[in-house]
């Protein structure tokens, strides 16, 4: 048995001197479509419902199922994914390295209870708002779309918020809609409550 791995391990360091350069120009190839599929299977995992529960089932996943993004009359409902992550690959890219911090912070146990989980939460969802004020609510607007809104089906308010502030751009959807699938942190001293 050592005798054969010793050989390959030879022949896979040794310079082509069997294998043709097609061959290994296939072999690359065909390395790289089974790296590509695995990186994009593990990606997709990664935004999967099961995923986010998986560690969030106790907190916010509870929270979220209250909500319009739960249950709904058109039974339209959102994931995990669909407000955390952006759907555009290279923003999708950028914001899963982000993620890896909170994934640290749940493994080294600083968010790994109810308990500790609240302690932080005014901070990380300071940190989300911040994100998505500044991607101009991409996220939001994945779904919703600014130019297909009925402002004869909203409440007065919101119609009035919609065609001026969202409509010139000095609002974003965040502005407004905190708390919108979870529970508030305790917020003072954060503008505009």
């Amino acid at each position: 048995m050592w005798q054969w791995l010793k050989k390959w391990w030879a022949l896979i360091r040794s310079p082509a001197k069997y294998f043709s350069l097609g061959f290994l120009t296939l072999g690359g190839f065909i390395a790289g479509v089974i790296f590509w599929g695995a990186f994009n299977t593990g990606m997709e995992f990664t935004n999967s419902e099961p995923f986010c529960i998986s560690c969030h089932e106790d907190n916010v996943y509870q929270e979220i199922q209250g909500t319009i993004h739960f249950t709904n009359r058109t039974g339209v409902r959102a994931i995990c994914s669909d407000c955390h992550v952006p759907h555009d690959w290279t923003d999708k890219m950028a914001r899963k390295m982000q993620a890896s911090k909170e994934v640290w912070a749940w493994i080294t146990g600083a968010i790994s209870t109810p308990e500790k989980f609240d302690a932080r939460r005014l901070h990380m969802a300071e940190r989300e708002w911040t994100r998505m004020k500044k991607n101009d609510s991409l996220e939001c607007r994945n779904c919703h779309e600014f130019s297909y809104m009925d402002f004869t089906q909203q409440s007065q308010r919101a119609s009035v918020q919609h065609s001026s502030s969202l409509a010139d751009g000095s609002k974003t959807c965040i502005d407004c809609h905190k708390g919108i699938a979870h529970r508030l942190p305790d917020m003072k001293g954060v503008e505009g409550f």
